[in-house]
């Protein structure tokens, strides 16, 4: 099919069934930030923060990428940081040396070897953060910085050894937003906005550098964050992803917001964007309605407490930041059984997960990030059934008769009933389903199927002599009950 430039056409893709099956994905955030690796230690993520304090938040961000937004404020934690550390005279470019010689050091394929073991099926990488440094040798230069940009082909490298393990390559791209060109310091929803760059040569360079990624890379997933510039047909950048990438997925952050160039439209505007920002707070909005085309929504840090129609996928940090940040701990970073819970509950309502690790300046992960996930890998390979290729049930949550949680999912005639918990004593009841007579219960991981009956409007399941050590179980239920 030829899509058409036009909202019209784009609207009549379809998601494809590869990503609705893909489930897990992980995020790559890796430049000249990793350098510093330093943000303010914070035992809330970044939206738990801006819904508490506004968008003032930003000025002591625990997103490391952020590190050059955060320095701008000499009342910030980390201008401390860096004047400590690196002196008041050192600009945030002179990390690009350390970062050129420290990266030459990374190995694409032990990259993608840690990703396939956790399981993951898909990879997005950076390309281009708000710094506006390039891990690509562009052909589209930066106008103003000279060689503002890795002269190694980090995202063609990790895009070919992730395809040799057989999972998708997605690209991440700042879109309206490169601090490299101009930078108003972040802390309110007015400066926010007036980010947003829109000069003629700004859109030329960011068109650029899309059609230039789906040329050169085709990426499974298109994945642009903020904004788009206004100025640009977006649609016809999308047209043309999906004429390139016949079973490509773009995201829903290519919203495009027009900055107006006089006084009293700017005051304006500024007064709305204030009223914006009061309700967002009382109402703890965790997602703003996208005013573009888009496969799926990304909310950031969230999940929610029913099934969503449309697919969504969250995007969030193993920790608070998606970068290595080297002051995170055990308390910040998400346990194996926390992530694994956290997954679980977002497949149960038609998400995927898009969780974000972030490489040490060398390329090399820490172990407080790999943990984790090596540990979500080995949970797969015993439950992965009862997650990937699923679609959601008619309900999402349940609970047993000792009040442990449950998350459902369906695959061709069965039924998949994810325990939070690890069951305590021989038995265990799911509550408010109806099994038929001829109903074959099995925990994945046994090859022998387990006595049950039906108590009323529970299932009550005679478990195995001897349980694994696990954060949840997973119980298929063959047919589906009612």
């Amino acid at each position: 099919m030829k899509y058409q430039p036009t909202i019209e056409s784009l609207r009549t893709h379809v998601v494809p069934d590869w990503y609705h099956n893909a489930k897990l994905g992980i995020m790559i955030t890796w430049g000249l930030y990793s350098v510093p690796a330093w943000a303010p230690y914070s035992e809330l993520d970044i939206m738990e923060m801006v819904a508490r304090e506004g968008f003032s938040a930003n000025k002591k961000s625990p997103y490391v990428a952020w590190y050059l937004n955060s320095m701008q404020f000499k009342d910030s934690p980390t201008w401390k940081h860096h004047v400590e550390t690196y002196g008041e005279h050192f600009p945030y470019d002179d990390f690009r040396k350390p970062f050129e010689e420290a990266s030459a050091k990374m190995d694409p394929d032990a990259w993608a070897e840690f990703f396939q073991e956790a399981g993951a099926r898909y990879v997005v990488f950076i390309t281009k953060h708000h710094d506006g440094y390039l891990l690509w040798p562009s052909n589209y230069r930066h106008p103003f910085k000279t060689d503002y940009q890795s002269k190694r082909d980090f995202v063609g490298e990790l895009t070919e050894a992730v395809r040799r393990k057989n999972m998708r390559m997605g690209l991440y791209y700042s879109g309206v937003w490169d601090w490299s060109f101009t930078h108003t310091p972040i802390d309110s929803v007015f400066s926010f906005v007036m980010n947003m760059r829109q000069s003629r040569q700004y859109v030329e360079y960011a068109n650029n550098h899309i059609r230039e990624l789906i040329d050169r890379y085709k990426p499974s997933i298109l994945w642009n964050d903020i904004g788009y510039p206004a100025g640009t047909d977006v649609n016809e950048l999308i047209a043309y992803y999906y004429n390139t990438v016949k079973d490509g997925v773009v995201n829903d952050r290519w919203s495009q917001i027009k900055v107006p160039n006089n006084s009293v439209a700017l005051a304006s505007m500024k007064a709305a964007l204030e009223l914006m920002e009061k309700e967002m707070q009382e109402q703890n909005l965790t997602m703003m309605e996208p005013r573009c085309h888009y496969d799926f929504r990304t909310p950031e840090y969230t999940s929610f407490k029913e099934i969503l129609t449309e697919k969504w996928e969250t995007v969030r940090g193993i920790g608070k930041s998606f970068e290595y940040n080297q002051i995170e701990d055990e308390k910040i970073i998400l346990s194996s059984g926390e992530l694994i819970r956290y997954f679980t509950d977002i497949v149960s309502k038609n998400g995927n997960l898009l969780i974000g690790v972030g490489p040490k300046a060398d390329g090399t992960f820490s172990e407080l990030h790999q943990k984790p996930l090596r540990e979500l890998g080995a949970w797969l390979k015993v439950n992965g059934e009862a997650i990937f290729d699923t679609r959601p049930w008619k309900r999402a949550e349940g609970k047993t008769e000792q009040g442990m949680d449950v998350r459902f999912t369906k695959k061709a005639e069965s039924l998949y009933a994810t325990v939070l918990d690890i069951p305590r004593g021989k038995e265990i009841s799911l509550k408010n389903l109806k099994a038929a007579d001829d109903t074959e219960v099995f925990l994945l991981g046994h090859l022998s199927p387990l006595q049950w009956k039906q108590e009323g409007d529970s299932i009550k399941v005679t478990l195995p002599g001897s349980l694994w050590e696990s954060a949840t179980y997973s119980f298929k239920i063959t047919p589906q009950p009612e």
